[in-house]
């Protein structure tokens, strides 16, 4: 899977989150496993 521009990425052994800024080929990687692609979050209505 290629890394996708402005997603953010988390790993699941530590905790940390990268955010990608230049999009490419390969994987995000850490503790020597594939971090995952995490889902957009809901912002508060301004209502």
């Amino acid at each position: 899977m290629a890394n996708q521009l402005g997603k953010r990425y988390k790993c699941s052994a530590c905790e940390a989150m990268v955010l990608c800024t230049k999009a490419g080929d390969g994987t995000i990687s850490c503790h020597d496993q594939e971090m995952e692609l995490q889902q957009p979050q809901k912002l508060p209505s301004s209502d």
